[in-house]
């Protein structure tokens, strides 16, 4: 069979349709643009607390789900968003003086790392990475990802209104607890909605608002919802511009050993969040897709340096589009082609992305104080699914450590240009101090201890 050839099915309600199969045309159009809607408010939200191009980074997730798609045969449905998993690192890049060109540089490379990971898996097995990086090991680098970002939302998105903060972090909570099934999914995306109508009624209401804005360190007064850059932003074009450093929008990258390091931790993430998408997927369409693990990891990394070398946004597999395919139960790749097209069309319409670039800060701060704890929450959930035993010294004593010098952002000075910090440090303690329990647990016990 053909790649680009699926069988035509029309099933009755409730029956599933797999990847190779799709439902006629308009049908399958009407899904591809739900899957849009899904993974639409993290796609431009990760974009914007990065300091990077939120239209840039819609067009190339539709690009890179392309690839991603071509890579795995069309055999793994999933859309590439925008990641979150380097969302930590960018800030501290930012803390330390680099600018976009440094961001984009770095998370291109960690993107190079996980594409060799990624065919290393293919010709190892999926075993090495559950040798390497064990649940224990990934979830407490996904937890520490998430935890270390809280002061990004104390100290830059918060106060600059914490009234609409508060608002949009208590619908967001709400909307994702008791709206009812796929409005429940998209909650992020109608919490910036809510969000921002409420920065355009409190406008109107109490007027302007004096806080410290990301640009500088002194209190102005400013609107809420600056609209002034969406009149003069074409209907159609390619993404253009400056970035708030002063960065081109579309720019090519530059590389820091030092900076590198800061992002490398997303990549233990990134393995981890295909890892549990490959296998959602082959639970809900009931297919073996372990042959297709290292494509898809491999696949993921590719497309995040692809789309990095041009100032785009880094990319993961999305859980959100799982919930779309969990809740329909079709599972077609082709309806993901049709959202790629419209990702890049929407990309492709400046004024679509100044109305994005133009989120209020306060809105921003009330989705994110939600959205980087939940990130560090699924490292909760991964240490709850396998089953970690902390009654176990090595999961216990090997985690400790390397968890509280991440979120506490402690530093290790090497020498006077270099040195590890934060997230980079942490996750290295974690991998090298989990590893050392175990080994001396398995030498002092005699047997090898089984560490989940």
């Amino acid at each position: 069979m053909s790649m680009f050839k699926w069988d035509v099915v029309d099933p009755a309600p409730g029956e599933a349709v797999g990847p190779r199969q799709r439902l006629p045309w308009g049908k399958t159009i009407g899904l591809g643009a739900q899957h849009v809607v899904a993974m639409f408010g993290a796609t431009f939200v990760f974009p914007l607390v990065m300091g990077l191009d939120a239209n840039l980074a819609i067009m190339f997730s539709g690009i890179c789900t392309v690839l991603f798609l071509l890579i795995c045969s069309n055999r793994v449905p999933s859309y590439l968003g925008t990641s979150a998993a380097f969302v930590g690192g960018v800030a501290a890049i930012r803390l330390q003086g680099g600018d976009s060109a440094d961001v984009t540089g770095a998370i291109m490379v960690a993107g190079i790392v996980l594409a060799l990971v990624g065919v290393l898996v293919h010709f190892a097995g999926v075993g090495l990475i559950h040798r390497v990086l064990p649940p224990a090991v990934t979830g407490a680098v996904v937890m520490l990802i998430g935890f270390n970002l809280a002061p990004v939302v104390a100290q830059t998105y918060w106060p600059q209104d914490q009234w609409v903060a508060l608002l949009t972090a208590t619908f967001l909570v709400a909307g994702a607890v008791l709206l009812p099934g796929f409005w429940s999914r998209i909650a992020v995306f109608l919490s910036l909605i809510f969000g921002y109508l409420l920065s355009w009624a409190f406008d109107g209401i109490f007027g302007p608002i004096t806080s410290v804005l990301p640009t500088g360190p002194d209190p102005v007064e400013h609107d809420r919802v600056d609209l002034s850059g969406v009149a003069a932003a074409d209907w159609i074009g390619l993404p253009s511009g400056t970035l708030a450093d002063g960065v081109p929008v579309v720019h090519g990258p530059s590389v820091s050993l030092t900076f590198v390091l800061l992002v490398l931790p997303g990549v233990v993430a990134l393995i981890a969040e295909n890892l549990g998408h490959v296998k959602a997927v082959a639970d809900m369409t009931g297919e073996d897709l372990d042959p297709y693990m290292g494509r898809a990891i491999g696949a993921d990394g590719l497309a995040t340096a692809f789309a990095s070398a041009f100032g785009g946004s880094p990319t993961t597999t999305y859980a959100e589009n799982i919930g779309v395919m969990s809740a329909t139960k079709v599972y077609s790749t082709a309806a993901y082609y049709v959202a790629a097209a419209v990702a890049i069309l929407l990309g492709l319409c400046p004024k679509f992305g100044a109305i994005v670039n133009a989120t209020p800060g306060g809105v921003l701060g009330g989705i994110t104080v939600v959205l980087y704890g939940m990130i560090g929450l699924v490292g909760a959930k991964i240490w709850v699914e396998n089953k970690v035993d902390f009654g176990n010294p090595v999961n216990l004593v090997g985690l400790a450590a390397g968890i509280i010098v991440g979120v506490g952002n402690v530093t290790l000075v090497i020498t006077d240009d270099f040195q590890l910090s934060g997230i980079a440090f942490g996750t290295l303690l974690v991998i090298v101090y989990f590893h050392l329990a175990r080994t001396g647990r398995s030498s002092t016990s005699g047997e090898v201890t089984k560490a989940l």
